[in-house]
C-alpha cells in the first residue's frame, strides 16, 4: 500500500508531453495474439493496467521483450500455450476480457475468470456474449467464462444493444479472422477504437467506417506482424488541464491530437476556460490564471452536464470535472448516465469543504467557488483517485490520499510529473 501526501497552493505549471492512451493501449496488446508474427507497440504507457496486461500475454506464451525507456513494447505470440487465463492477473483488469475475442478468432475457444478493475457501478459483459454467439461461438457461464467455437467464426450483421468500447473492440478482433462479412451497427466510435482498428488494418485486416458508429469487416485468413504508435491519451490531457487550471497555473501539452479537443472543448468553455491549439506543432497552450465561471444555458438556466458515447463528454473526464465546477462561480448538474457507482466519490469533496449536493447515484450539483481544505481519503477508482489528487492540489494545508496504487494503474509516475510541473507532492509506502 502506498500513499500521496500534497501540500496544496503551487501552481502546476509548464509543458506536459502526452502519454500514450491506456484505452488504446490495453486491447492493442490483446491484438498482438492474432498473429504469429512480432508486433511492436510504441509510445505505450508504462501503468499498472499495462503491465498485467502483458503479464497475462507471457502466461499464455506470447514472447515479451520491454522496453520501458524508450516506451514500447515488441510482442511475438508465435505459440499459444494456453487459452486459460490466470485467475489472479484477470483479477486485477477490467481489460482482461479483451483477450475473448483474438483467442476465439485464432485458438478457437478461451476460458476467462470474471474481470476485474474499478468499481464504479454495473459493468455487463452481455453484448460481448451475443456478439460471439452471432458469430458462431458458444458460451458457457459457471464460475468463469468458456467460450468455444467448433470451427472458424463465421460473420454475421449484428446491431450491438449499447455502444460499449470493449465490446466493440473484442467483437472487432474475432471479426478480422471469420469468415465472410461482419457488420457491426451502434458500434463505439471513440480515438482508441480508432485506434485499434487502424493497426489490425495495418495487419492486413479489412475495416471500413473507422470513427462511424457502422463498421464492416471482411475477413481474412491470416494477419501479419505490424509497428504500431499508440495516439495520445486525451483523459490524461484533460486531467493535466484541471490541475494547471484549479491551481491558477499555466500549461501547455504537447504530441496532442487536436481533433480529440472537438469533443473538450465546450465542457471546459461550460466553466470560462479558454486555449489555443497548434495542429502543425501539435501542441495546446493553457493561459495562467484563468477566470472560472460556470455559464448558464438559454435565459441563464443552471447547465447540466452529461456524458455519453463518443463524441459525448467521456464519462472517464467527470470526475475531474467536479473538481473544476468546485472553484468556478457558479452552480452545474453533473449527469453521469453510465456508471451508477462513479459520483460516490464526492463525499470526500465534500469533506474538503466543497459545496455538492448528491440527488442520486447518477447526479450532483455543484456550486462553487469553494475553498478546500486538506484532509485525509482514499482513492476509490482511477479517475476518482485523481481527481481527489487535483483537489488536494487547489486545497489549504496537507492532503493524504490512501490507495495511491489504484492511480498508478491510470496515470504513469504521477507524483515525478506533478512535481516537475511545480506540485509538492510526495509517496509513502506502507
Amino acid at each position: 500500500m502506498s500513499r500521496f501526501v500534497i501540500h496544496g497552493g503551487a501552481p502546476i505549471s509548464g509543458v506536459h508531453r502526452l502519454p500514450g492512451n491506456k484505452n488504446a493501449a490495453l486491447p492493442m496488446l490483446a491484438a498482438s495474439l492474432l498473429t504469429s508474427e512480432p508486433v511492436t507497440l510504441t509510445n505505450l504507457p508504462w501503468i499498472k493496467d499495462v503491465q498485467t496486461m502483458l503479464d497475462l500475454l507471457e502466461d499464455i506464451g506470447a514472447e515479451i521483450d520491454r522496453d520501458t525507456a524508450n516506451h514500447s513494447v515488441r510482442i511475438c505470440a508465435r505459440r499459444i500455450r494456453r487459452t486459460r487465463l490466470n485467475k489472479s492477473l484477470c483479477g486485477k483488469v477490467r481489460s482482461s476480457v479483451l483477450f475473448a475475442g483474438p483467442l476465439l478468432a485464432r485458438a478457437g475457444g478461451a476460458i476467462l475468470a470474471p474481470p476485474g478493475g474499478d468499481v464504479i457501478g454495473r459493468r455487463r459483459l452481455d453484448t460481448h456474449w451475443a456478439g460471439f454467439t452471432a458469430l458462431g461461438a458458444t458460451i458457457h457461464p459457471n464460475g468463469c467464462y468458456r467460450l468455444k467455437s467448433a470451427k472458424r467464426l463465421t460473420g454475421c450483421r449484428f446491431l450491438l444493444d449499447e455502444a460499449s468500447v470493449t465490446a466493440t473492440e473484442n467483437l472487432v478482433m474475432a471479426s478480422v479472422l471469420a469468415k465472410g462479412e461482419t457488420t457491426l451497427y451502434n458500434a463505439a466510435c471513440e480515438p482508441h477504437v480508432q485506434d485499434l482498428c487502424r493497426m489490425l488494418n495495418a495487419m492486413g485486416a479489412q475495416i471500413r467506417g473507422i470513427g462511424t458508429n457502422l463498421l464492416t469487416i471482411t475477413g481474412v485468413d491470416a494477419l501479419k506482424g505490424t509497428e504500431q504508435r499508440i495516439g495520445p491519451d486525451y483523459i490524461d490531457a484533460g486531467s493535466y488541464l484541471v490541475a494547471s487550471l484549479v491551481t491558477r497555473g499555466e500549461l501547455t501539452l504537447t504530441e496532442i491530437e487536436p481533433s480529440d479537443f472537438e469533443v473538450l472543448e465546450r465542457p471546459f468553455k461550460r466553466f470560462g476556460v479558454q486555449w489555443t491549439i497548434d495542429a502543425n506543432a501539435r501542441t495546446l497552450k493553457l493561459k495562467g490564471k484563468q477566470k472560472l465561471k460556470t455559464s448558464g444555458d438559454l435565459n441563464e438556466t443552471i447547465p447540466s452536464l452529461a456524458d455519453g458515447p463518443w463524441p459525448m463528454f467521456p464519462s472517464d473526464l467527470m470526475s475531474v470535472l467536479i473538481v473544476l465546477a468546485t472553484q468556478a462561480a457558479g452552480t452545474t448538474l453533473f449527469f453521469e448516465k453510465m456508471f451508477e457507482s462513479r459520483m460516490f466519490f464526492v463525499d470526500h469533496l465534500i469533506g474538503m469543504g466543497a459545496r455538492i449536493v448528491q440527488c442520486d447515484p447518477h447526479r450532483v450539483v455543484v456550486t462553487g467557488v469553494s475553498p478546500l481544505t486538506g484532509t485525509r481519503v482514499a482513492s476509490p477508482d482511477i479517475r476518482a483517485g485523481m481527481a481527489l489528487l487535483i483537489a488536494a492540489l487547489c486545497a489549504k494545508g496537507e492532503t493524504v490520499i490512501q490507495n495511491a496504487g489504484r492511480i498508478d494503474r491510470g496515470y504513469e509516475s504521477v507524483e515525478q510529473e506533478l512535481r516537475r510541473l511545480g506540485a509538492r507532492i510526495d509517496r509513502q509506502e506502507d
